[in-house]
């Protein structure tokens, strides 16, 4: 846009974070949050959502202060996911109370129903017409018809919907945009944020991830992927990401929100400037449905294609929020993918997983991980990585082992690495390149 003052190395407008929010199992809010984070606590819990006697995995990051009763991941999610953006425009004091003046991308789950939800979905079908349930809810939802028991059920056929509430709620300008990318969906949220202002189309951009998976369904299909950690007792000590005694992530809930904002106009009306977002990069192999392929690169793409998004050398990376999800695959590629790009540099670069205290927010993961990337910028303390007392020697990364460190952080490359190798990172700074 003509009368830029603030442009990046490439001549595009600097893209400023206004305004975070966070709730995790650690729980709700940047403040608290970040407490417990520096602090080295866990969320993880033994689950008493529902039954676990014969899961191989009883342990979970749930969000269980929320109010949502009786249980609901939609219902969980779309709590959640308000109020984190309530919590990011109240910092960010943009707009009119529920007028925000910009475009909403949010990442949401697959869409699917839980067991109760379809148990009653079934239930309200004519006998013998099961094969109709979902053609005359989509009827029903296409019409805006209330019909039957159906539309009691409706608004939870899609997680897609959550980005009408939210849109509704915070009144967003225009089609609000739902997007999944498995794992890496929180920092895809925040990409497509940072191109609408790029390429001039808004002046801000609210950008959010949620996920509230903890139900039966969610954690007995990763169990059958042996992707879960079994570590149940006790339940803190689950989550061991880069450790040689780590063997599986652990499932939960959450999310993240950031408020985007042109620099221009950020300044403009005297905002608050906690953050810039450099650059994201992402790139995907097509390999297999759960797992990279072996020789990273996709991994290795995505680093490299974020850091040249970003205009940032592989020597200004101060601090790497990982992936780090605690699995012996996941975490030995993260490594080999960062020494690819940084080569005997890696070994001085401090780096820690956030999912050893809150486990793997999933779809969320990215943006809460954005969130506590900015507050390490923020703070100029380094968050640890709890449950680290056995070192991998096959992982020779700098580690910020157990108890949080102090440190000088301009600069942060956070990764989001997804199943069916969906692949987003992202670079935030305290100051623009």
């Amino acid at each position: 846009m003509a009368g830029k003052r603030h442009l990046d190395k490439r001549g595009r407008p600097v893209v400023a974070v206004t305004g975070l929010g966070v709730i995790t199992s650690l729980g709700q809010g940047v403040a608290a949050n970040w407490q417990a984070l520096v602090a080295g606590r866990s969320g993880l819990r033994e689950i008493v959502r529902f039954p676990t006697e014969g899961l191989r995995s009883r342990v979970a990051g749930c969000v269980d202060f929320m109010g949502v009763e009786p249980y609901s991941a939609f219902e969980l999610a779309r709590r959640m996911a308000s109020g984190v953006v309530d919590e990011a425009l109240g910092q960010a004091g943009i707009g009119a109370v529920g007028a925000f003046p910009g475009p909403l991308f949010i990442a949401t789950p697959p869409s699917e129903l839980e067991w109760p939800q379809l148990t009653s979905l079934l239930a309200a079908a004519p006998e013998n017409d099961t094969e109709n349930v979902y053609l005359r809810m989509a009827e029903a939802v296409r019409h805006d018809r209330q019909i039957d028991r159906f539309a009691k059920l409706a608004d939870h056929v899609r997680f897609a919907s959550l980005a009408g509430h939210v849109a509704d709620e915070f009144d967003t300008t225009g089609q609000p945009i739902s997007v999944c990318t498995a794992c890496a969906s929180g920092v895809s949220a925040i990409q497509l944020g940072l191109e609408a202002i790029r390429r001039g189309e808004a002046e801000a951009a609210l950008s959010v991830g949620v996920d509230a998976t903890v139900h039966p369904e969610g954690l007995m299909r990763f169990s059958l992927l042996s992707a879960l950690s079994t570590h149940n007792d006790p339940p803190e000590k689950a989550s061991r990401p880069f450790a040689k005694d780590r063997n599986g992530f652990v499932v939960a809930e959450g999310a993240g929100a950031v408020v985007l904002e042109s620099m221009d106009a950020a300044e403009a009306r005297g905002a608050r400037i906690l953050g810039i977002v450099r650059g994201c990069g992402e790139r995907a192999d097509h390999y297999h449905r759960t797992r990279s392929k072996p020789d990273g690169s996709a991994i290795i793409g995505a680093i490299r294609n974020t850091l040249m998004d970003a205009c940032t050398d592989a020597a200004e990376i101060d601090y790497i929020n990982a992936h780090g999800t605690g699995t012996p695959e996941n975490d030995k590629m993260e490594y080999q993918s960062l020494k690819a790009v940084f080569g005997e540099a890696i070994d001085t670069i401090p780096i820690s997983s956030n999912k050893s205290m809150i486990g793997h927010t999933l779809i969320a993961a990215g943006a809460v991980e954005a969130v506590f990337s900015l507050m390490t910028i923020i703070s100029g303390t380094l968050p640890p990585t709890i449950n680290y007392d056995h070192p991998d020697p096959a992982i020779p990364l700098d580690v910020v082992a157990n108890q949080s460190r102090p440190a000088k952080v301009a600069t942060v490359l956070s990764n989001s690495f997804g199943f069916g190798g969906q692949n987003v990172c992202a670079v935030f700074a305290a100051e623009p390149a």
